[in-house]
């Protein structure tokens, strides 16, 4: 089992579900050292709401996105490792108890996941073929879309230091960006079993506040590929990647006469095609 583990909940206006996921977190069969809510700036009653829970951590921060309500509560962790927990969520009783228990007998991981049950609109859905989840060295797994859910993640926090933690540039797909990071780096660790139920379908998750999802995992790749540090087959995959979700927003942009957005990704796509890319 972990030296320790501390759970990190970011939040913004969201009183009306957090409870759940706070309940979650202490009906847990292996009991976290660490408890934070990080407030994103609400305007509701999530103050008085975690004063409830004496053994909450309460951090507040002006408004500035998920990415550094994360990174704020992760540097503020002082566990040996960090689950994380979005507040529309919530996990089955057994969670991390599950995870380690994996770990112990899979040691030398640095990430652990799992899979989860999806309820949008309050009824269950089963999850597209392409949000499959898996385990080992996935980072070609990881290029079409995010593939590891931010509430089954725990990540040994000193990988969360070395991978630079979440990009606070990014407005969504901050997760995407992060595991493209990790998995070029390292395998991870996937229990084939649903640990959490995971909530969508209202108006405040940042799928439905941004469009064209995709504008922020091509910035994702062009950073990483950038970055340089990549192994050649995984450059080309990312690449590969890159240019596609370009063709699709040339055509999407297309299609709504936007030609400011066309001609952008036409350019970054001439760039990425040439010989040199």
């Amino acid at each position: 089992m972990p030296t320790s583990v501390g759970v990190v909940i970011p939040t913004i206006n969201r009183a009306h579900m957090l409870g759940q996921a706070l309940d979650s977190v202490f009906s847990q069969t292996l009991q976290p050292q660490q408890v934070i809510v990080v407030d994103d700036g609400s305007t509701d009653s999530t103050a008085d709401l975690v004063a409830g829970y004496s053994e909450v951590s309460y951090l507040r921060q002006e408004n500035r996105g998920v990415s550094a309500a994360r990174n704020l509560g992760i540097r503020r962790c002082g566990c040996e490792w960090i689950a994380l927990l979005d507040s529309d969520d919530e996990w089955l009783p057994e969670k991390l108890e599950v995870q380690f228990g994996a770990l112990a007998e899979n040691p030398g991981y640095r990430l652990i996941h799992c899979d989860e049950i999806w309820i949008r609109d309050g009824r269950r859905v089963n999850a597209a073929n392409r949000h499959r989840k898996r385990g080992g060295w996935i980072f070609e797994h990881c290029l079409p879309l995010c593939v590891i859910s931010p509430s089954a993640a725990v990540i040994e926090k000193g990988l969360l230091e070395e991978a630079g933690g979440f990009n606070e540039g990014l407005p969504a797909c901050e997760d995407y960006d992060l595991w493209l990071r990790v998995c070029s780096r390292y395998p991870v660790l996937y229990v084939d079993r649903p640990l959490l139920r995971k909530y969508g379908g209202h108006d405040d998750q940042l799928s439905r506040k941004h469009w064209g999802m995709d504008r922020f995992r091509v910035r994702a790749l062009r950073d990483l590929i950038a970055g340089g540090g990549l192994s050649e087959s995984d450059r080309q995959a990312a690449l590969a990647s890159l240019r596609e979700k370009c063709r699709i927003l040339v055509n999407g942009a297309r299609k709504r006469g936007n030609a400011e957005v066309e001609a952008e990704y036409e350019a970054l796509l001439a760039q990425f095609e040439g010989p040199g890319a």
